[in-house]
């Protein structure tokens, strides 16, 4: 299909980007295009102008930080996420969903900044932005802002990022010594998107005891979300399987499920039990290891 006609522009810093971004109000940033370009191709998102990030090099940076924390480029791709010593090593969760995200051509192109912009409520990197309490950083003509991941998924393709803000990386904290992470996913067979996708993320103590848990989950409401009450039901015990069980059974609590062709909601629910139980005890186990 045909788009609507639009302007390029391809800036080569960040600064640029921005300034061009609030010269129209009709103006879009596109990274790898996954997001934007249907959508265009449908009549669905009209832009006058495209404001194309790809030149801009320092947004395709994984690095690690002085005090530990893990910070990616909005423009690195999933496949460089899930491929990544680093991230494979201290943000398993975070490598295994980037590796689950559609195809091998998507993977490829598209972009965790994109995805997070768009924010669609069965994308994949969501649920572990959110077990990692990870931080958003955005630019804009005010200058720079850290949203943290908590606070930054709002609905469905809603964020807290403001209209003329331009993401730029994701920073994810050091997790602590003993702590595991992973992400079970149950995948939509044409699309690949999450029906249910579930990171968890547990520290536990020299006894093995669980310390701390975190759980994000995402494809299963409006948005991705935390599932605080599981994590308060697996803290504080042993993490055997009763544990786990009765955690998992709480992942659903106070959401309302979505219910469309792939899934309804009494099943959404139940696949979010099943991958929270999965995710819960392949994070435990790598913790304990």
């Amino acid at each position: 299909m045909i788009t609507h006609p639009f302007t390029y522009q391809a800036p080569s810093t960040i600064e640029e980007a921005v300034r061009e971004l609030g010269r129209n109000g009709e103006s879009k940033v596109i990274a790898g295009g996954h997001s934007l370009l249907p959508l265009m191709k449908l009549g669905l998102a009209q832009p006058e102008a495209l404001i194309d990030l790809r030149r801009i090099a320092s947004l395709r940076e994984i690095r690690i930080e002085d005090d530990g924390i893990v910070a990616i480029g909005a423009l690195t791709t999933h496949r460089d996420i899930a491929h990544d010593p680093t991230v494979r090593a201290k943000l398993a969760a975070l490598a295994e969903a980037a590796s689950a995200v559609g195809d091998l051509q998507v993977r490829a192109r598209g972009t965790i900044g994109g995805s997070l912009a768009h924010a669609d409520p069965a994308a994949d990197e969501p649920a572990p932005a959110l077990a990692f309490d990870a931080t958003i950083r955005a630019i804009g003509p005010q200058g720079r802002r850290d949203i943290k991941a908590t606070e930054y998924f709002k609905g469905t393709f809603e964020t807290a990022l403001a209209e003329n803000e331009i993401i730029t990386e994701v920073r994810f904290p050091a997790p602590a010594g003993r702590t595991g992470s992973a992400y079970a996913k149950f995948a939509h067979p044409a699309s690949g998107f999450a029906v249910t996708g579930v990171a968890a993320v547990v520290t536990v103590k020299a006894d093995g005891s669980v310390e701390r848990v975190a759980i994000g989950v995402t494809g299963a409401a409006a948005a991705a979300y935390r599932a605080t009450a599981a994590e308060k039901a697996l803290a504080g015990t042993n993490g055997d399987a009763k544990a786990i069980a009765a955690a998992a059974a709480k992942a659903t609590d106070a959401i309302t499920a979505l219910s469309d062709l792939a899934a309804s909601s009494e099943y959404r629910k139940h696949l979010v039990t099943v991958y929270a139980k999965r995710a819960i005890e392949r994070a435990l186990s790598r913790a304990k290891a």
